[in-house]
């Protein structure tokens, strides 16, 4: 399994489109195996899902993202998971112990 996380810095990105980068963890027997950076290429409507799908993420990990990108990453596959605050690593950590605590999305986006 691959998790990205929308990162700015070591913290969750308040929004999925405008991060810095993709915190992207590679998941074997439930632990983190290896991890890898994506730079964010730009915010275009549709982009980022396709590249996150041609990356083979399963799961991407926010603070907050519009509708319509939530459903683009749905139609390729991607579970989105949103309204995450904290520290990037141990947000992926409680993911994999079913512990994650999420909220409202952080994204004011309406469409």
């Amino acid at each position: 399994m691959k998790i990205a996380v929308a990162a700015d810095g070591d913290k969750v990105s308040l929004h999925f489109g405008r991060c810095s980068e993709y915190r992207v963890f590679y998941v074997e027997d439930g632990k983190v195996a290896r991890r890898e950076s994506l730079k964010n290429p730009g915010h275009e409507p549709g982009v980022l899902p396709k590249l996150l799908a041609d990356e083979g993420v399963d799961v991407i990990i926010a603070g907050g993202m519009g509708p319509r990108a939530e459903q683009l990453l749905k139609d390729q596959g991607i579970k989105p998971v949103t309204g995450v605050l904290g520290p990037v690593e141990e947000v992926v950590e409680a993911y994999l112990k079913g512990t994650l605590k999420t909220g409202p999305s952080s994204c004011e986006h309406q469409t």
